[in-house]
C-alpha cells in the first residue's frame, strides 16, 4: 500500500472578497479587511490573524461561521479604522500559548505577551521578550547581538516544553527550557557558534549548521523543523537539539551545501523557493512554499534525509506550477505569497499575504 494522500477543501475566508479576476481584496483596515497578513492561530475558542500591513491583530472569538466575517476584538490600535505602525510594528507570528497571546512584533524586534487573550480593543500587553521594557523598540536592545535582545525576531513556537525564537535578523533560533521571563538567557542557540555572533551561514557558506533567514520553528517530542527562507530549505532537527549541532533533515536543497532557486521553471514536489513557514498537521508537514505559491504536504512527517518529495499540494493545480493565483483569478482555491500557517486537528489555517485574506482548509487523507 502506498502513502496516503491529504487533500484539502477550501473552507473559510476571512479578509474582504475579491472584486474578481486578479484584482485583490481590499485593505483598508476595518473589521473584516485584512492588509497582507503574515501570522495565523487557529484553536477550539478563537482565530488570531497578524494583520501584518495595517500593524495590528484581529480576534475572533468563537469560530467564523461565514466567510468575510468581522472580527471581534483589535489589539496594536484603539479601533478597527486606525493604520500605521504604533504599539505593533509588522507583526508577524502569533499564538496562544498555556492561554497567553504571544505576538513577534518584528520590527520592534520584541515578543509581546498578554497573560490572557483579549476581549478589548486596544488592550495593552503584560510583559515583553527582547526589550528591557514595554517602551524599547531597538535592535538588539540598542547594542551589539547578545543573549537578551533580537533583530526581527519572525517567528516562535512553543515545542514539547521548549521555548524557540526565530531571530531572523541574527541569523540564529535561540531556544528556552520552559516559558522565558524575559530576563535569564536562552538555554540554547542553532545557527551559531556562541550567543554573540550573527553572520549570515556562519560567514563561511551555507551548511547543515547554517541559517540565512529561519523564520520559522515548529516541531514536536521528536523533530525540531526550522524554516530557513533565505536559503529556500526547510531543515530538521532529529531529536530537538540541547546543543548546536547540524541538522539531520533537509528539505528543498539536494545538499545541505546548496541554496539553490530559480524561479519561472517547473518546480516539481522538491523544490522550495522562500518557504517562510510550516506547520504539523497529523503525519504530514505542511510547508509554505511562499514564492511559488503553495503549500507542499509531506508524509511522514519527515524526520532524517534529504530532498524528499511532497505528496500533496495546495494552492496549484500540479507541482509543476508556482503562477500567483494560477495567473487566472482569486479563487478560494489558489494562493499568492502564501507565508504564515497553522494546523489544528483537521484544519489547515494560511495567511495568504498576497491576497489580503486568511484561507482555512479542511484536511482529509484519501
Amino acid at each position: 500500500m502506498g502513502t496516503p494522500r491529504l487533500t484539502a477543501e477550501p473552507l473559510r475566508w476571512l479578509g474582504a472578497p475579491a472584486p474578481g479576476g486578479l484584482a485583490l481584496p481590499a485593505a483598508r483596515p476595518n473589521r473584516v479587511q485584512l492588509y497582507a497578513p503574515r501570522g495565523v492561530y487557529v484553536d477550539d475558542r478563537a482565530v488570531v490573524v497578524a494583520d501584518t500591513g495595517n500593524h495590528r491583530i484581529l480576534i475572533w472569538h468563537g469560530w467564523p461561521e461565514t466567510d468575510h466575517q468581522p472580527a471581534d476584538v483589535v489589539v496594536g490600535h484603539a479601533d478597527f479604522e486606525a493604520e500605521g505602525p504604533g504599539l505593533l510594528h509588522l507583526p508577524t507570528g502569533v499564538a496562544v500559548v498555556e492561554g497567553r497571546l504571544f505576538v513577534a512584533d518584528a520590527w520592534h524586534h520584541r515578543i509581546l505577551i498578554w497573560d490572557a487573550l483579549p476581549e478589548k480593543n486596544g488592550q495593552p500587553p503584560d510583559r515583553v521578550l527582547g526589550q528591557p521594557d514595554l517602551d524599547s523598540t531597538e535592535p538588539n536592545r540598542g547594542a551589539e547581538a547578545g543573549p537578551l535582545g533580537f533583530y526581527w525576531p519572525y517567528g516562535f513556537a512553543y515545542v514539547n516544553g521548549w521555548f524557540y525564537v526565530a531571530d531572523t535578523g541574527n541569523r540564529r533560533v535561540l531556544g528556552w527550557r520552559g516559558l522565558p521571563d524575559g530576563h535569564g538567557p536562552p538555554d540554547l542557540v542553532l545557527g551559531q557558534p556562541d550567543m554573540y555572533s550573527h553572520a549570515e551561514n556562519r560567514g563561511r557558506g551555507v551548511g547543515a549548521d547554517t541559517f540565512r533567514w529561519p523564520h520559522a520553528v515548529v516541531g514536536d517530542g521528536a523533530t525540531l523543523y526550522v524554516a530557513d527562507a533565505g536559503n529556500h530549505r526547510v531543515l530538521g532537527f532529529t531529536p530537538p537539539p540541547d546543543a548546536d549541532r547540524p541538522a539531520d533533515l533537509l528539505l528543498g536543497q539536494e545538499g545541505f551545501d546548496r541554496a539553490f532557486e530559480l524561479p519561472h521553471i517547473p518546480q516539481g514536489p522538491r523544490r522550495l523557493r522562500f518557504p517562510y513557514s510550516a506547520a504539523l498537521c497529523g503525519e504530514h508537514l505542511a510547508v509554505a512554499d511562499t514564492a511559488n505559491n503553495r503549500v507542499l504536504l509531506f508524509p511522514g512527517p519527515p524526520r532524517e534525509g534529504m530532498y524528499p518529495a511532497a505528496t500533496g499540494v495546495i494552492g496549484q493545480s500540479n507541482f509543476d506550477d508556482s503562477g500567483e493565483n494560477r495567473w487566472q483569478a482569486v479563487r478560494r482555491d489558489t494562493l499568492c505569497w502564501p507565508y504564515g500557517l497553522w494546523c489544528h486537528k483537521n484544519l489547515l489555517a494560511v495567511a495568504d499575504s498576497g491576497n489580503n485574506r486568511v484561507l482555512v482548509w479542511r484536511l482529509a487523507l484519501s
